[in-house]
């Protein structure tokens, strides 16, 4: 029996180095195995969603870029160069009558304008410069031109009683850029939790593809021997036959798991932008998730200062403010006072028209006022009003799940780190239950039925221990992602 036994110890010699946790043992290929770092820097430097992330920004800084200008000056040139007519038109005479004769002239215009709008009041003051030529052509009396100039007019003008959108705006795009800032970290934080999932899906398929490949091995070395004792009228025929569609089971495991392995390779290559690799995309097996102490408070805390919810909720209710003044400010009495004043002078030559220049003042006053509107600006109003009281409601719920979120997220990290632990633990004792129940079978003391219960229970640990350390490792950027601080070294993610 000696040489029997010590024959069996070589046999499960290969074994003891399956003893650890899964952590330990990474797929065995030629390629260096990529880490969840490498992928997670791939993915937000190469893939569609990082780049979109990038996009975000940018379209945000040039939207901001564009607000920003709105409260700057704006100089401008603009005017007719030419208006040419040679037709018949209808002409106005000196005693009121309109007569059709025959028109051919040109008329040219240019000016120059600098204009600055009046954030708090909504109006914007205007200095500018104009230059008109009109020529006239007419054959009979010979052809004449003339100037008319204002080289200097300064105005304003005033809505009264109007909605103001530069002042809304001063209150709400600085929220939406501090908004789109933050959304940015968030969003990167999102896919590197994103790129994790697929990551470890990749990993649990390779792990089960390798656990059906030494399952399919040990149990070919299973069958052989059984035969050698059913030879010897040792076993039962028909645990030879156990054996042999034992073998079967996992010859098909082992080649849908290699399947299930390149597909899910397949689908983490596509996201991050990688390109497709030929044979197995190694990965290395990382180490749990840091699990640094969280205090549900503090994570609340963080996630009030720093995460764009926060903002974005401050925002909801400005805009909806705004919308009610927007229809208080566009139904009811509205008016605009526009007045300018400066220097005009007309002459037939350019340079007279700057000679004896003339003293111009316009004021105006314009208004509207509905005096039967059928209930149509009180429907506006309150239409706008009840919006704005559910977007209240809205936001105070939305903002209780929030806070709900982080909270629950921050109060499970003791309890996602001691599952890792667990599983790590099971993993070892089911991979060394097994190497026992496997020599103590080929002794005969124990059934198949005892044998293959072993096996389950091994394959499950590792597979536990794999989803454990996806679900460690999911929630800590998703923590990230939810408070925007980095409580390893206790300092906000952003920049």
């Amino acid at each position: 029996m000696k040489p029997r036994i010590i024959k069996l110890l070589l046999l499960l010699a290969p074994l003891g180095a399956l003893q650890q946790p899964v952590a330990a043992q990474a797929v065995q290929t030629a390629a260096p195995a990529l880490t969840l770092a490498e992928v997670i820097a791939q993915a937000l430097d190469h893939s569609a969603a990082g780049q979109q992330t990038i996009t975000n920004r940018e379209t945000s800084y040039w939207t901001w870029r564009g607000y920003e200008a709105n409260y700057r000056p704006q100089l401008g040139l603009k005017g007719t160069l030419p208006y040419y007519v040679h037709g018949i038109q209808a002409v106005g005479q000196p005693d009121g009558t309109t007569l059709f004769q025959t028109v051919h002239n040109n008329f040219s215009e240019t000016s120059l304008s600098l204009t600055q709008n009046i954030g708090p009041t909504g109006g914007q003051v205007i200095v500018g410069a104009t230059v008109q030529r009109t020529d006239v052509f007419n054959d009979a009396a010979g052809n004449f031109h003339s100037y008319n100039t204002q080289p200097f007019t300064l105005g304003i003008v005033q809505p009264l009683g109007q909605f103001n959108a530069l002042k809304w705006a001063r209150a709400i795009e600085p929220l939406r850029y501090q908004e789109s800032q933050r959304a940015y970290v968030e969003e990167r934080e999102t896919v590197a939790q994103r790129v994790t999932e697929l990551y470890f899906d990749v990993l649990l398929q390779q792990v089960n593809a390798a656990v059906a490949g030494q399952n399919a091995q040990a149990t070919a070395e299973l069958l052989r021997i059984g035969r050698e004792r059913f030879a010897l009228g040792r076993l039962s025929q028909s645990d030879l036959l156990q054996l042999e569609l034992n073998l079967l089971d996992a010859r098909q495991a082992q080649n849908q798991a290699r399947l299930d392995a390149e597909s899910a390779a397949v689908q983490l290559q596509a996201y991050t932008g990688q390109p497709a690799a030929a044979g197995t995309l190694a990965l290395a097996v990382p180490a749990p998730a840091p699990q640094p102490t969280v205090a549900p408070a503090q994570a609340l805390a963080e996630a009030r200062q720093y995460r764009s919810t926060t903002l974005a909720l401050r925002r909801r209710l400005l805009q909806a403010e705004r919308d009610v003044a927007q229809a208080h400010g566009t139904t009811g009495f509205q008016a605009s006072l526009t007045a300018n004043l400066g220097y005009v002078n007309q002459a037939r030559n350019f340079t007279d028209t700057y000679v004896n220049l003339r003293d111009q003042q316009q004021v105006r006053l314009a208004f509207s006022l509905p005096l039967m509107d059928w209930g149509r600006r009180q429907a506006i109003v309150k239409a706008a009003e009840l919006t704005r009281d559910q977007t209240r409601h809205d936001v105070a719920q939305e903002e209780r799940s929030f806070e709900q979120t982080v909270l629950t997220q921050a109060g499970q990290q003791p309890a996602l780190a001691e599952q890792i632990a667990l599983a790590g633990r099971a993993d070892s004792l089911a991979q060394r239950r097994y190497d026992i129940a496997r020599a103590t079978y080929l002794l005969g003391r124990i059934s198949l039925t005892d044998l293959t219960l072993a096996s389950v229970a091994k394959d499950g640990a590792r597979r536990g221990y794999i989803f454990a350390l996806r679900a460690g490792w999911v929630a800590y950027y998703r923590l990230r992602a939810l408070t925007l601080f980095d409580f390893e070294t206790q300092t906000p993610l952003l920049k």
